[in-house]
């Protein structure tokens, strides 16, 4: 995957990355998390075959290290939950591998994705190896309080065709966003799923405040329920370097419209925008530096902070306001 390098995103910070099934710490997304983060220690290690062994390491790992930040995937994942204390990102995590062995057909010889430092190529997925995946995967969600609630995040493929977690995940965790895309992480899902969610954890271990962009949807972000032209290319650059936040209107109907707006939101911007929706008809009592919007009313011209009139002489679209922040550079 080429992705393009963000030196100051978690610069002297520690991520413990665990694989998923019959991968290792040398897969492509630990390249590519590498190659993203050039300042960061990223500890990758190849699991043990047998999952207490494994999560017997993970825990020894945390321990000696303290990483700021845990990231597992499918099966990896699972082990990361159980993780307790620390920061965790989980992608498509596999709380039921065991099942999930049988519905795939993976007994038998196995075939590792990606080389091994001790030179594994395959193994043996028997019976009794199966079975220990279960009883270690029957420890999810064990020992919860309300601090460790909060410090999971939960991404979940809309397509994925292998896992299907996030219900029983949110009976748990209140922050479970969807991504576009499946099981696997590929250069889409990485760019636009989890770097987003690196970003807002560095800035959560920083104490950071970015100046913060206030966006409206409604013929704003979008008119007749596509984006306008240039709109997501915009709203990607600005969450690089700001606090972006969605309006969008408190009609008479407002549970409905906001479910409707939050939806179209995670389908064209993704989960950068997730959390991030307020429902006003006071556009001039919101707090923040800047609002982009294309209406003159509902407060809108006596907004506190600096107002970018998208349709104006000088905003006329989306073209033009990327510059204008672009030289701002994040200020």
């Amino acid at each position: 995957m080429e992705i393009t390098p963000r030196p100051h995103l978690m610069e002297g910070h520690t991520i413990l990355y665990v694989h998923g099934f019959a991968s290792s710490g040398q897969s492509g997304t630990v390249k590519s998390l590498r190659q993203l983060m050039p300042n960061c220690t990223v500890i990758a290690p190849d699991l043990p075959i047998h999952p207490a062994e494994a999560m017997e390491l993970l825990r020894h790992l945390v321990a000696q290290h303290q990483p700021d930040l845990v990231i597992g995937t499918s099966m990896g994942g699972m082990y990361a939950e159980q993780l307790r204390g620390v920061r965790r990102i989980v992608v498509n995590p596999s709380f039921h591998i065991a099942e999930n062995i049988s519905k795939n057909e993976m007994i038998g010889r196995v075939t590792f994705y990606s080389p091994r430092e001790d030179g594994m190529t395959e193994f043996m997925m028997t019976r009794q190896l199966q079975s220990e995946y279960g009883e270690v995967a029957s420890h999810a969600f064990e020992g919860l309080d309300d601090h460790d609630r909060q410090l999971v995040i939960g991404l979940f493929g809309t397509h994925d065709p292998i896992v299907h977690t996030r219900d029983e995940f949110l009976e748990h965790y209140p922050r479970a966003i969807w991504f576009d895309g499946e099981h696997r992480i590929n250069n889409h899902v990485f760019e636009h799923a989890l770097v987003p969610m690196l970003r807002r954890i560095d800035d959560e271990i920083a104490g950071r405040q970015r100046p913060i962009v206030i966006i409206a949807v409604e013929d704003t972000l979008e008119q007749r329920g596509e984006p306008r032209s240039s709109a997501v290319k915009a709203y990607r650059m600005l969450s690089e370097l700001y606090d972006v936040r969605l309006l969008c209107a408190m009609p008479t109907n407002c549970p409905q419209h906001v479910a409707e707006v939050t939806a179209w939101a995670e389908r064209y911007l993704g989960p950068a925008a997730w959390g991030t929706l307020t429902a006003t008809n006071r556009r001039d009592l919101l707090y923040g530096d800047y609002l982009i919007d294309a209406i003159d009313a509902d407060g809108s011209k006596d907004f506190l902070g600096t107002r970018i009139h998208l349709g104006s002489d000088t905003f006329k679209t989306w073209e033009d306001i990327i510059p204008f922040f672009e030289r701002l550079g994040g200020q």
